[in-house]
């Protein structure tokens, strides 16, 4: 009996933290993000240094260049690195930028915005059992099935506090950041939005040029 009272104390705490004793609005953002699917283009520096880094032997260099060349040969022709979408600038698609990250950004109204601007998926924490619960529904009312997303970790990334004009009496609110991945997926049915981009991350920074120092510190590319 004594451990059954302990556990719902903890879980009664744990309600009064997230509900905020002073109403201030908890948040649950996410950085949707899309890893590089092809290689990323080495440093010219680099490059340079690999080439002679090392040297092979002659005999080695001669076997090297023999391989392919029996019955079972492939002729390999790589795709290109630039796509339709790269020479449209089309950021609604997410065959660009193929070798860097993209995140998803959405136009619409949000918590505390008051009119329509571009923001992360995100939703007011209410009855959730905790906040990456909040943060999978938020993902999931703006693109449907999260079969193909991969949330990394419980915790959130980061922590952002935006405190009420002077003059207006509104909660400040409380932003956590939860960052989610696209798995096996080339396009999404974004809705509840009134438009929605691909974003790198230099592309995202100047969207929020207010934010730019805490979300270039909070996001590694």
């Amino acid at each position: 009996m004594q451990r059954c009272c302990s556990s719902a104390g903890r879980s009664a705490i744990g309600k009064r933290w997230f509900s905020s004793s002073n109403n201030d609005k908890i948040v649950a953002s996410v950085l949707f993000e899309r890893l590089p699917v092809v290689v990323p283009k080495i440093n010219p520096t680099v490059s340079l240094v690999q080439q002679y880094r090392r040297e092979y032997p002659e005999s080695f260099l001669k076997k090297s260049d023999t391989r392919g060349k029996g019955d079972y040969q492939i002729d390999y022709k790589p795709a290109p690195r630039i796509s339709e979408a790269d020479k449209t600038n089309d950021q609604r698609s997410l065959h660009r930028a193929l070798d860097r990250r993209l995140y998803l950004l959405v136009h619409g109204t949000t918590q505390g915005s008051g009119k329509p601007i571009w923001h992360f998926p995100e939703k007011v924490y209410e009855s959730e059992e905790n906040l990456r619960k909040c943060a999978e529904s938020a993902l999931e009312s703006f693109i449907g099935d999260l079969s193909h997303t991969y949330f990394v970790g419980n915790a959130p990334m980061g922590h952002m506090v935006t405190q009420p004009t002077e003059g207006k009496k509104i909660p400040s609110i409380k932003r956590f950041f939860f960052k989610s991945q696209v798995i096996a997926a080339n396009k999404f049915d974004i809705r509840k939005c009134d438009d929605f981009v691909w974003v790198t991350k230099d592309e995202l920074l100047e969207y929020f040029p207010e934010q730019a120092e805490f979300l270039n510190k909070m996001i590694i590319s």
